[in-house]
């Protein structure tokens, strides 16, 4: 009998293990299928296109030359390798100030028509219109704005997924502000979690550990949401008045929140991995000479390693998933940051702000979905390389 229920309890355990490795490569799977697409998507919003006059040897304009033209950025055809004439912007909104309501027609019909000799009488124009609207007989020219590139993405300065004609995805910002948020998080939570870890575990008592243990694990159980509302009460204010800045929301701000979320998951899982360093080992540590610091530094710290490394992998996961406290006090600014008192956005943030809100398998829902690749594969790396650093230092 109890062979028989030795038995089936491993067979639970086995498809236990089974069940979670597929689910996590259906994940997998999921992320990279909704995301791998983006590169096939055309540039300029589906349904719409750009058109000029047939004159114009202009050819070819990039999404950020459209974003630079549709901003009166840049006003001259000759900055695009066309004639010293004026770019005149047109968008469909713009009807009403060349046609009276009478010449497009009760029910618009007339709209196409009028579209096109617009463009046909004004060599300097450029026109987003909805191709619906360009019509059979349309002697205007179709500008190329190519497809949505690598490059572009991994390399753009810019996250504007819903700007028009042709929105910008460049992730740079977001990353940036991902890596900063989350490495001064963990550079302040480690000293202060294993400081805190090896207090309880090595000179604390029964009776303040026994306090001190629950009040720790509880503060994992508190809502992010309710980490934000301190966050703005608080430290915002804080971080104003002691840099004399015009905002608190800041990249610092982020990461003291996030330190401050982490430390219970560093604390009480490096605590219970060094508090099971067999007594042996200390003794023959103790009988050796060693004082008790020395046996600390030298004894249990490396033969805990690996659940030390454990309590990190944790905390550094929660700093870099995290996402509404983030989004409450950093200032959920995409731009690359020069310094860590910079408004910041990260990818978390970013998906759980926008995500919501976008067109299923648009652009930007896929560009969305790419994002959380790259946050999988953040992720991914940096655990990868706090195991080969634990595994190098082990006893």
């Amino acid at each position: 009998m109890r062979k028989i229920l030795e038995k089936i309890v491993e067979s639970i355990f086995t498809v236990s293990g089974f069940v979670t490795s597929i689910v996590i490569v259906i994940v997998v799977i999921f992320l990279f299928s909704g995301g791998i697409n983006l590169f096939n998507t055309p540039s300029i919003e589906a349904g719409y296109t750009i058109v000029v006059h047939p004159a114009n040897p202009v050819t070819y304009l990039s999404s950020v030359d459209l974003k630079s033209i549709f901003d009166m950025e840049k006003t001259n055809w000759k900055d695009f390798d066309g004639k010293d004439e004026d770019i005149l912007v047109f968008r469909l909104g713009d009807l009403t100030n060349y046609f009276s309501e009478e010449e497009l027609g009760e029910e618009m019909e007339f709209v196409p028509d009028k579209i096109s000799q617009l463009v046909t009488e004004n060599t300097g124009i450029i026109a987003f219109i909805p191709e619906e609207y360009v019509p059979y007989h349309f002697v205007g020219k179709k500008i190329d704005a190519g497809k949505i590139t690598f490059l572009d993405v991994f390399t753009g300065k810019e996250w504007m997924p819903v700007a028009q004609p042709a929105p910008l995805f460049g992730i740079l910002p977001l990353i940036a502000g991902t890596l900063w948020v989350s490495f001064i998080a963990i550079l302040i939570a480690l000293p202060f979690g294993l400081s805190v870890a090896i207090y309880m575990s090595e000179v604390a008592n029964n009776k303040i550990r026994n306090i001190l243990k629950p009040v720790i694990e509880l503060l994992s159980g508190i809502p992010s949401v309710v980490y934000g509302f301190f966050g703005l009460v608080v430290v915002v204010p804080l971080i104003q008045n002691v840099f004399g800045l015009p905002v608190g929301e800041t990249g610092l701000t982020g990461s003291i929140i996030l330190s401050i979320m982490s430390l219970p998951t560093i604390i009480s899982v490096s605590e219970d991995a060094m508090r099971n360093c067999p007594l042996s080992i200390r003794e023959a540590s103790l009988s050796l000479g060693a004082n008790r610091w020395q046996t600390v530094y030298k004894i249990v710290i490396p033969s805990s390693i690996s659940g030390i490394t454990a309590g990190v992998v944790l905390g550094i996961g929660r700093a870099i998933g995290e996402t509404m406290a983030v989004l409450m006090v950093t200032g959920n600014a995409a731009i690359i940051p020069d310094n860590i008192l910079q408004p910041m956005r990260t990818i978390p943030a970013t998906i759980a702000a926008e995500l919501g809100e976008v067109p299923a398998d648009s652009s930007h829902y896929q560009v969305l979905f790419l994002l959380g690749i790259i946050l999988f594969l953040i992720t991914l790396l940096i655990n990868t390389c706090i195991e080969y650093v634990s595994n190098k230092n082990k006893l």
